[in-house]
């Protein structure tokens, strides 16, 4: 079943979800609440604040061989942005530019 946000109209797939995964409103509400889209996001295990490390290529199936970059045009890739927290060494990962277009 799925659900769709009352402030973006965006549908999501999933009934278990209760917050809209676009602009992070509350299923019910017409307004996201203010302190979710602000400020970089917080580490699941300690809550301090997650440093951005990069934005990795990631990449389905086998490397290409002696076609190199040009066999890589063909391979199914995400980008993803990648962050880390410096207290206690988790890494998350975020849609490319999610993050960065919430602050």
């Amino acid at each position: 079943m799925s659900w769709t946000c009352q402030h973006c109209n965006t549908v999501i797939d999933d009934e278990s979800f209760d917050i809209c995964w676009n602009c992070s409103c509350v299923k019910g509400r017409d307004k996201p609440l203010a302190s979710a889209s602000c400020g970089p996001p917080h580490c699941l295990r300690c809550q301090t604040n997650l440093t951005f490390i990069g934005t990795k290529n990631f990449h389905q199936g086998a490397r290409w061989g002696i076609l190199g970059d040009l066999g890589e045009a063909f391979v199914n890739k995400q980008e993803l942005d990648m962050f880390a927290c410096k207290s206690c060494g988790k890494v998350e990962f975020f849609i490319a530019g999610f993050i960065k277009s919430k602050q």
